[in-house]
């Protein structure tokens, strides 16, 4: 069986590395136009606030460990076409210039995102950069040094971490957010960030929280323009006002890169490939994973897309596990994800309130702020919690948590449960352990649960 792979990014690694120890006789052939894989671009706030030193720990293989799987990787390779139906493909190798042809039984697509760039007067002034891959995050660095007033646009987990980095660096920090990019929902005005991903009871602490760090938050205005001096960015021009600056971070969003399949498989409007539960695409011998995917999202039960390194490294092992007959299904996603911003410890799964009304659900929600473990330990952090749940079947629709103390793995739990078709019922009765040390004898998702619970009146109305 001869295998390509275009792509070796999270999804890309983990259908590679899994193809070849499930068919050890397959002929594997992997094309990356980069000089380097498996970079975890989630670590580059990381680096780029130096709590990581060194960044050789951010990548998890190289061409020489798929060497030794027998796998043949073409750094530094471009595929600039590809013939599903002839299972061909065209390449070009970007150091010589080479061009050639090849074919494949099996085609693997793991060609990931990229980042969106807005086409607006300015963005070709240097010192605006992405923040993608490994040398992104290098560039950023240097860049950074030599400056003292840094904008970052797009507030979403990324663009968060990055301002927290630069602050802590010494730097003067403007987070820049558009409401148009994100929800527009009738009853949220979306001027927050990380408001993809959490309500207003908790962007609300958090931007508080940047604000009490010295970072600037412009939110609810669009970036209009740029402008420069001497060819550098010198100004941020927006909707609403004008923001002097010396480096700007677009941190805005990604599109799945998926044009050579265009006009070839079944593809969501913004081109992300849909594939079944087996990781196949509407074409039987093209298998797709990770960043260029569209996924079923458990809480609707529509496909949808969410780029996350948690979700492409299960489709890229899947895609391996049922290259040749299906034999493992997608279990879907929640989209469950965490942040830690200062000393928040944040987490969230499913649906916000305000996404579940935006998708037309009818739902309700329970919060719960109170101290994770008894009030007689010598501390007792409090936790806010938040379960959002369907009005008419109860079922577990999102969760979100907050705390000084890490609670955040009590998120994958709420993770299960809406994956499960749980009920916010059966959430106040579930078995938790209690040890002083950890919670309490109701663990708090068993009191959310308990706190949404109707009266028994409620249940069983009694007519007197």
């Amino acid at each position: 069986m001869k295998v390509a792979v275009i792509g070796c990014t999270h999804a890309g690694t983990a259908a590679i590395v899994n193809t070849a120890k499930c068919y050890p006789d397959a002929e594997i052939t992997v094309y990356e136009r980069n000089d380097n894989i498996s970079f975890l671009s989630c670590g580059i706030a990381l680096y780029v606030g130096g709590v990581v030193k060194d960044p050789h720990g951010l990548f998890y293989s190289s061409p020489d460990q798929l060497s030794d799987l027998g796998v043949v990787t073409k750094m530094l390779h471009e595929v600039t076409s590809v013939d599903t139906a002839g299972k061909t493909l065209h390449a070009r190798n970007l150091q010589t210039g080479e061009e050639f042809t090849d074919t494949f039984d099996k085609l693997i697509v793991t060609t990931g995102s990229w980042p969106i760039i807005p086409k607006l007067e300015g963005i070709e002034l240097d010192h605006i950069l992405l923040c993608k891959n490994y040398n992104h995050s290098n560039d950023i660095i240097e860049k950074a040094q030599h400056v003292q007033n840094i904008t970052v646009v797009g507030a979403g987990y990324i663009g968060v971490e990055l301002v927290e980095a630069f602050q802590m660096n010494g730097k003067n920090v403007t987070l820049i957010d558009s409401a148009d990019r994100i929800l527009n929902t009738l009853i949220d005005s979306a001027d927050r960030i990380l408001n993809k991903y959490l309500d207003h009871e908790y962007t609300d602490r958090i931007e508080s929280s940047l604000k009490e760090h010295g970072i600037k938050l412009v939110l609810g205005e669009t970036v209009s323009r740029f402008e420069g001096t001497n060819g550098k960015v010198s100004k941020v021009v927006t909707s609403k006002g004008e923001y002097e600056t010396e480096l700007v971070i677009l941190c805005i969003g990604f599109r799945p890169q998926t044009d050579l399949l265009k006009g070839q498989v079944d593809m969501l409007p913004n081109g992300a490939i849909i594939v079944d539960n087996y990781m196949q695409s509407s074409c039987p011998d093209v298998f797709a994973a990770g960043d260029s995917c569209a996924i079923r999202y458990n809480p609707t039960g529509k496909t949808a897309y969410i780029p996350l390194a948690t979700n492409a490294v299960r489709m890229g092992t899947l895609v391996a596990r049922n290259l040749v007959q299906p034999t493992i299904a997608y279990m879907g996603t929640q989209g469950t994800s965490g942040i830690k911003i200062y000393e928040d410890n944040i987490a969230g799964t499913g649906l916000t309130e305000a996404a579940a009304t935006d998708e037309g659900m009818t739902v309700e929600a329970v919060t719960i702020e109170d101290s994770y473990r008894p009030e007689f330990m010598p501390t007792s952090e409090k936790v806010l919690l938040k379960v959002v749940y369907e009005q008419e079947t109860r079922r577990i629709l999102g969760a979100q948590i907050m705390s000084k103390v890490d609670l955040t793995q009590s998120i994958n739990t709420l993770s299960v449960a809406i994956q499960n078709h749980m009920t916010i019922d059966q959430l106040a009765f579930v078995d938790f352990f209690f040890q002083p040390h950890y919670n309490k004898p109701w663990n708090f998702l068993n009191a959310a649960g308990l706190q949404a619970l109707p009266t028994i009146s409620e249940r069983n109305p009694v007519t007197v």
